[in-house]
C-alpha cells in the first residue's frame, strides 16, 4: 500500500508541474500606496494591464511525500526582478525557517518534511523582498496559502464499535437488525478519498448489510435461537467508492438472537411412579415432576394441572415459580385397603403463548403418574361415627345407654378393646364393656343436677394398646317429672280494709325444675281446708299462672290482720306432681285513693306505700341530716379548741377518769361505779359512805369549790330513770371507743372517796336546782326530760359542804 501511495504522489507531482509549465498567471497583491490596482478599478478597465509587483505560481504540495531530497512547493517573484541577485526574498509564517525553505536569490520554496493533509490542510506565510544592499522592502508584504493536496492515505474506520445487536429467532428475511457507520480521515471534497461503501466479509449466509448506509439485515427466515443463539458478523468499509485500489476497514458486529416461545414444554418420562403412607396427612407433598422447555426466560414459565377426575379428587398439583416443577400433594385421605395404586395425569401447559406460533404445534404435554399407597398399622376407627346418646334420668344403675363400635381397618382386622377416658369422667358416672362397647350407666342420674355429659371413649386394638383412637360422646338425660312444682316466689299481698269483693290481690306463678318435652302444664286449686273460705277466691287463668281476687265486703285488721292463704299447685306429669304455697295477705289501712297508709308490719308497709323514687329522696335527706350533724359538731369542736383555762367545763361534755386510790388506806372501793350503775337503788346512795356524782366546772371554767350532800331521796315508783341511765353510758361508750377525738368532748366520772370520808358525797349534782340555768339544748328532745329529771335527783339546793373534795 506504502509503494501505491508513493506512485500515487508522484504522478500528482508531474501533473502538477505539467500544469506550471502551461503558463504562469500573475497575482496582484495588495500593496500600500499609491499605483497598485485593484479589481474593478477603473483604470484597470481602460488601460487593460497594470504593472503588478508580485508574481507567482499556485501553490500546492503533496502529503506524505517519502523522497530524499526537499520537495518543490512553487516559486515567488518579484516583476522587478533583473536577475541579477539585487533582490533577497524572505517568507514568514506557518512553517518558515522550518517545513518550509526559500532560496533568497531565486525565491524558489522547498517542503523539507513528510505533510500530512489530516492533521493539517494548509499553511499562511507571508512573502518579502528587500534590497540585498539597503535591506528595504521593494515589495509590500504579502500573504500567501500553501494547500497540502490530499492522497488516500485514510483507510475507512468504525469508531463506534463494538458492535452488538439482536434480532428475534424466525424473523422474516430483510428484518433490519442494526446499523453501523464507518468514517475516513481523507478529504471528502477532493476525489473519492472519503467515499465509502460496506459490505459483509463474514456471515453473508445469514445477514447483508446495505453498501451505502450501513444497516444490517437478515438474509434467511429460519434463525432459530435453540440451534444457535449469536452470530459474529464481519462487516467492511472500503474507500475510493470500492474502486480498485482503494483502503478498507472491518469490524465484527455479534447479533445475539432472542426468543420466542416456539418450543412446547415437554416432560422427559412419558411416566413417574411415586409411593407414600396411607396415614399421610392431607397437603402431604407426594413428588414432583418437570417438563421441560427448550425457550428461556418467561417462555419457560408452566401451569400444571390434573386431567382426569380421580386425580382431582385424590391429589392436588401446583407450580413451584421458582423451578417451575409440577408438586403433587394428598388432596383427601388415603386408604391402603380401599386402593392401593392410584394413576393419575399430569398436564404440563405454556404460561406466556405467542399467538404466531400456535400452528407449529400443541403448547402442552401430558405424562402419567402412579402413586402406589403403602399400608401401615393404623388404629381402629369407629363406626358409624355418632356421638350423641340419650338416657332417662331414672333409669337404673346399669342401665345400656348406647353401644360404640370400632373396627381395625388394618387386613389383619384385630380385635379391638374398649375404655372411658376418666379424665373426662371423673365421678365414674358410665362404664363400658371392653368387650362389646356398651356404656351403662355406673350411678343414679339427675338432669336437675347435670343434664349433659360428655365422656371421651377409646378403642384400641387388643394386642397393641399403643394403636388407639378417642370418640367424643355426648350423652343427654333425658327428663321425668320426679320435681313438684313450686310457687316461684314466697308471695305476699296487701289488701285494704274496705275492699270489695272481686279485687284482684295477687298473681301466681309457678317454677318446676323438671323440663318435659311437652312444655310445662300447671292446674291451680285451693285445698279442701281452704275451699270453704269464704274471704278469697283463685281463678286458674289457664297460662300457667292463677289471680287471687278476694269475695268479701271488707275485712278488719282489728278483729283479724293477717290471712294465710294456702295454694295447691299440680303439674301435668306423668306422674302428675303437686305441692302446696301459702299467700301472705295482710290487711292494711288505706287513703280514699286506695293508697295504703299503714299495715302491722311497718317494714311491709314503707315498702308498700313507698314509691321507689320516695325511697330515695328519703335516703337523701337522711345523708343531708347526717352531714349537717357532722358539721355542727366539728365546728363546736373547733370552737371548744379556742377556749381559755377559764372557760366554763360541765359535766356533759367530759368523762375524765381518775385511777387514784381514793381517800384513804382503808377505801378498797375508789373505783365502785355503782352510783352511776343503779339509779334505781338510791337506798345506797341514801346510806353509803363514799360519795360519788358527776363533776361540774362553774361559769369560769374552774371546778366547783363547793360540795353539797346528796339530798334524802323517796324513789317514785312513776319514775323511769333508764333514758338516764342509757344516755349515759351511751357516751361513755362512745368517749372509750373513739380514740381520735380529744378528751374534751367527753363526761367525767368520779370514783367514791373512801370509807373514811366524813362526808356524805362529793357529787356536785344535787347544785342542779329546777332554777338552773343549766344548757341542755345538746340533748335535743331528750333536753328537758333531762332537766326535770335532774330537777326531781336533787329536789333542792344542799347546804354547802365546808370540806374541800
Amino acid at each position: 500500500m506504502a509503494k501505491g501511495l508513493q506512485g500515487f504522489s508522484w504522478t500528482m507531482l508531474l501533473l502538477l508541474c505539467a500544469i506550471q509549465e502551461l503558463g504562469s498567471w500573475a497575482v496582484h497583491t495588495a500593496a500600500e500606496g499609491p499605483g497598485l490596482g485593484q479589481p474593478g478599478d477603473p483604470a484597470l478597465l481602460v488601460s487593460g494591464r497594470v504593472k503588478r509587483g508580485w508574481v507567482w505560481n499556485q501553490f500546492f504540495v503533496v502529503e506524505e511525500y517519502t523522497g530524499t531530497e526537499p520537495l518543490y512547493v512553487g516559486k515567488i517573484h518579484s516583476d522587478s526582478d533583473e536577475g541579477d541577485g539585487s533582490i533577497k526574498y524572505t517568507i514568514s509564517g506557518e512553517g518558515a525557517g522550518t517545513i518550509f525553505l526559500i532560496d533568497e536569490i531565486t525565491g524558489d520554496i522547498h517542503a523539507t518534511e513528510r505533510l500530512d493533509r489530516e492533521q493539517k490542510t494548509f499553511y499562511t506565510l507571508r512573502a518579502q523582498a528587500r534590497d540585498r544592499q539597503t535591506d528595504q522592502l521593494l515589495e509590500p508584504e504579502s500573504e500567501f496559502i500553501i494547500k497540502v493536496q490530499d492522497i488516500n492515505d485514510s483507510e475507512p474506520r468504525f469508531l463506534e464499535g463494538p458492535y452488538i445487536g439482536s434480532v428475534a429467532e424466525l424473523s422474516p428475511v430483510g428484518t433490519s437488525v442494526m446499523q453501523v457507520m464507518a468514517s475516513d480521515a481523507d478529504d471528502p471534497t477532493y476525489g473519492s478519498s472519503a467515499r465509502v461503501v460496506y459490505s459483509v466479509l463474514e456471515g453473508e449466509q445469514h445477514f447483508t448489510v446495505d453498501s451505502k448506509t450501513g444497516v444490517i439485515r437478515t438474509a434467511v427466515a429460519d434463525l432459530d435461537r435453540e440451534t444457535q443463539d449469536r452470530y459474529e458478523v464481519v462487516i467492511r468499509a472500503t474507500d475510493m467508492a470500492g474502486q480498485l485500489g482503494g483502503l478498507s476497514g472491518s469490524t465484527t458486529v455479534t447479533i445475539v438472537v432472542t426468543d420466542v416461545n416456539d418450543n412446547p414444554p415437554r416432560f422427559p418420562q412419558k411416566m413417574y411412579q411415586f409411593s407414600i403412607v396411607e396415614t399421610a396427612p392431607v397437603g402431604t407433598a407426594i413428588g414432583r415432576v418437570k417438563a421441560e422447555d427448550s425457550d428461556v426466560g418467561e417462555n419457560t414459565d408452566m401451569t400444571y394441572q390434573m386431567k382426569d377426575e380421580e386425580g382431582v379428587e385424590m391429589f392436588k398439583v401446583t407450580t413451584d415459580s421458582n423451578t417451575q416443577e409440577a408438586v403433587i400433594t394428598v388432596q383427601k385421605p388415603l386408604d391402603y385397603e380401599s386402593k392401593k395404586v392410584h394413576t393419575v395425569v399430569v398436564e404440563a401447559l405454556n404460561k406466556f403463548v405467542d399467538p404466531r406460533f400456535v400452528d407449529l404445534g400443541t403448547f402442552r404435554d401430558q405424562t402419567i403418574v402412579r402413586v402406589s399407597v403403602l399400608d401401615v398399622d393404623e388404629p381402629p376407627e369407629f363406626r358409624p361415627p355418632s356421638n350423641l346418646m340419650e338416657v332417662q334420668e331414672d333409669a337404673q344403675v346399669g342401665s345400656v345407654v348406647g353401644v360404640v363400635t370400632a373396627l381395625d381397618p388394618d387386613t389383619a382386622n384385630h380385635p379391638v378393646r374398649y375404655a372411658i377416658d376418666r379424665s373426662t369422667d371423673t365421678e365414674r358416672i358410665f362404664d363400658i364393656d371392653a368387650n362389646t362397647g356398651a356404656i351403662v350407666t355406673g350411678k343414679v342420674l339427675d338432669r336437675e343436677t347435670a343434664g349433659w355429659h360428655n365422656i371421651t371413649v377409646l378403642a384400641m386394638e387388643a394386642d397393641n394398646h399403643s394403636q388407639v383412637s378417642r370418640a367424643s360422646l355426648r350423652i343427654r338425660i333425658l327428663d321425668v317429672n320426679d320435681n313438684p312444682p313450686e310457687l316461684a316466689t314466697p308471695y305476699e299481698a296487701a289488701v285494704c280494709e274496705d275492699a270489695k269483693p272481686g279485687q284482684l290481690i295477687q298473681t301466681i306463678s309457678v317454677v318446676d325444675r323438671d323440663e318435659p318435652q311437652g312444655g310445662h302444664r300447671f292446674y291451680f286449686t285451693l285445698p279442701p281446708e281452704a275451699t270453704n273460705s269464704h274471704h278469697f277466691s283463685l281463678l286458674d287463668i289457664k297460662d300457667n299462672t292463677a289471680a287471687v281476687h278476694t269475695q268479701r265486703v271488707g275485712f278488719n285488721r282489728q278483729e283479724q290482720d293477717v290471712y294465710l292463704l294456702p295454694i295447691l299447685v299440680v303439674d301435668s306429669g306423668p306422674p302428675p306432681l303437686s305441692s302446696t304455697g301459702t299467700l301472705t295477705i295482710r290487711i292494711c289501712g288505706c287513703d280514699s285513693n286506695g293508697a295504703i297508709q299503714s299495715c302491722n308490719s311497718t317494714a311491709y308497709a314503707m315498702s308498700a306505700t313507698l314509691s321507689p323514687g320516695a325511697l330515695i329522696a328519703l335516703l337523701v335527706c337522711v345523708l343531708i341530716l347526717i352531714v349537717l350533724v357532722l358539721l355542727i359538731l366539728t365546728l363546736k369542736r373547733h370552737h371548744k379548741s379556742h377556749l381559755t383555762s377559764e372557760d366554763d367545763e360541765d359535766m356533759r361534755d367530759n368523762v375524765i377518769k381518775y385511777n387514784d386510790e381514793g381517800g384513804g388506806e382503808q377505801d378498797t372501793e375508789a373505783y365502785d361505779m355503782s352510783a352511776l350503775r343503779s339509779l334505781y337503788d338510791f337506798s345506797e346512795i341514801k346510806g353509803g359512805d363514799g360519795g360519788g356524782g358527776l363533776g361540774e366546772e362553774g361559769p369560769s371554767g374552774n371546778p366547783a369549790s363547793e360540795r353539797h350532800a346528796l339530798p334524802q331521796w323517796v324513789q317514785s315508783p312513776d319514775l323511769d330513770f333508764s333514758m338516764f341511765r342509757d344516755y349515759i353510758c351511751r357516751k361513755v361508750e362512745q368517749a372509750d371507743e373513739d380514740l381520735s377525738v380529744p378528751p374534751y368532748d367527753s363526761f367525767q366520772t368520779y370514783a367514791f372517796e373512801g370509807s373514811d370520808s366524813p362526808v356524805l358525797s362529793l357529787s356536785s349534782i344535787n347544785t342542779w336546782s329546777s332554777s338552773s340555768e343549766q344548757d341542755f339544748s345538746y340533748l335535743g328532745a331528750w333536753g328537758p326530760r333531762f332537766r326535770q329529771l335532774a330537777a326531781l335527783y336533787t329536789g333542792r339546793r344542799g347546804e354547802e359542804d365546808s370540806e374541800e373534795s
